[in-house]
């Protein structure tokens, strides 16, 4: 299957977001996202990172301006939005009678870029390789593990080939070789398919190692928003986090973060 290579910029404007009549996210604007980054959506707990994710993917009602170059993805239909953001959620639903093999190829059939049934087939099995879990394709999903379970709800998010990708929590569940894995193909593919991807990560060594943009959301604001340089800092991790923490760069120029103490 041939991907096409997105072009243009996703911008949010005066992002509103409740559940009921509790507000989560109010008038949230960013710097535009652009075309072929990985940002980390990083923050404490309860701090509206799903909340938020979700309202981009199109699963929350949401008030503001969503923009993929021209187009206002909130005025578009469910399966148009669909078709142009792919949404990883933390956890694949229980008991789904497919394998991984057949799960792949239901959402292959229903992407707006589904080929022949030879390509989804090929498709399928590459995406499936590339993630290291080619192994897994005939497994039930209900057999699978926690972290084998996210690795193939992974790969159907990324066959999808949408021109924004919005992941929650895809390193949760694994271990570290599996964490870097993940994020060195999400990075890898953003940069191949010009793919917008933005990630939720609880890991700021992890955001930080392989995301050219950090956003930190606190109270459904925005915190900080830049380069790990720029939004990772002390005066940001006391602010935020509420730890006495040093930021310095290890020998090959990744950030790192060390906490001290909490405070």
């Amino acid at each position: 299957m041939t991907y096409p290579v997105n072009t243009q910029s996703l911008a949010v404007e005066g992002l509103g977001i409740s559940y009921g009549k509790r507000a989560i996210i109010t008038n949230l604007s960013t710097a535009p996202f652009a075309p072929g980054s990985v940002s980390a959506l990083v923050g404490p707990n309860a701090a509206g990172k799903t909340t938020l994710l979700r309202g981009l993917a199109g699963l929350l009602r949401a008030q503001g301006a969503v923009r993929l170059g021209k187009t206002e993805l909130l005025s578009l239909s469910s399966p148009e939005y669909s078709g142009i953001v792919g949404y990883m959620p933390q956890s694949l639903p229980q008991r789904v009678a497919l394998t991984v093999y057949e799960a792949m190829l239901t959402a292959l059939k229903t992407s707006r870029r589904a080929g022949s049934a030879t390509d989804i087939r090929r498709t399928a099995m590459a995406t499936l390789e590339r993630l290291g879990i080619a192994d897994l394709a005939m497994r039930g999903l209900d057999e699978l593990s926690g972290g084998q379970r996210q690795l193939a709800s992974l790969a159907q998010a990324i066959a999808r080939a949408p021109a924004v990708l919005l992941l929650d929590e895809p390193t949760s569940a694994l271990d570290l070789a599996h964490q870097h894995r993940v994020m060195g193909t999400v990075r890898q593919i953003a940069h191949e398919r010009g793919t917008i991807c933005i990630v939720v990560l609880h890991d700021i060594a992890l955001a930080c190692r392989w995301c050219e943009r950090v956003v930190v959301l606190s109270k459904g604001a925005i915190a900080a928003d830049g380069t790990p340089e720029a939004a990772v800092t002390p005066q940001m991790l006391a602010t935020v986090y509420g730890v006495d923490a040093r930021v310095e760069r290890c020998s090959r120029g990744f950030v790192q973060v060390m906490v001290d103490a909490t405070l």
